[in-house]
């Protein structure tokens, strides 16, 4: 049997799987949406394959991306409002963040996002340490939400792994 990428088996493995370990690169370099890639990957192979088995595996990573997706803004979402970081700190940090990114690529965007947080929280506290220390909470988060999606990217793989040994 033809699939969409050549001959049986060979690239229909190797072209999902690439987009899968390249999704899961993303969440570790920002620069695409690393999550949503990864998934993409195993709907491409759901859809060449085209069994039942092949439809339940994506439906599992889809809800493997769902619960990631949810956990990731949830769970250092509430540890940094408890902080007392509010959402248009955060806002304002991403906005610097993105500019950094493209104003010095790679490291800009990371550094815009810390310099951001502090400018904020300098400009609300008028207290150097007190900035300093709610942008180390915000850090934190921010690394909790990429621990919480890069768990989820392994867990998509690691699932997409056994539904490919399974219909084989």
């Amino acid at each position: 049997m033809l699939s969409l990428f050549g001959t049986a088996g060979s690239a229909s493995i190797w072209v999902p799987g690439l987009l899968i370990v390249a999704g899961i690169l993303g969440i570790i370099v920002p620069v695409i949406p690393g999550l949503l890639i990864a998934v993409v990957g195993v709907l491409i192979w759901a859809l060449d394959l085209g069994t039942t088995t092949g439809w339940v595996v994506f439906g599992i990573c889809l809800a493997i991306y769902a619960a990631g997706l949810a956990l990731q803004f949830l769970l250092p979402g509430r540890r940094m409002k408890a902080a007392g970081i509010g959402t248009s700190t955060l806002l304002l940090g991403a906005l610097l963040g993105i500019i950094g990114f493209f104003v010095i690529p790679v490291i800009g965007g990371p550094l815009g996002f810390v310099l951001g947080i502090y400018l904020v929280e300098m400009g609300q506290s008028r207290d150097r340490a007190q900035a300093w220390a709610q942008t180390k909470v915000a850090l934190r988060g921010v690394l909790h939400s990429m621990g919480i999606e890069l768990i989820a990217g392994m867990s998509v793989l690691t699932t997409w792994i056994v539904g490919v040994l399974i219909t084989r």
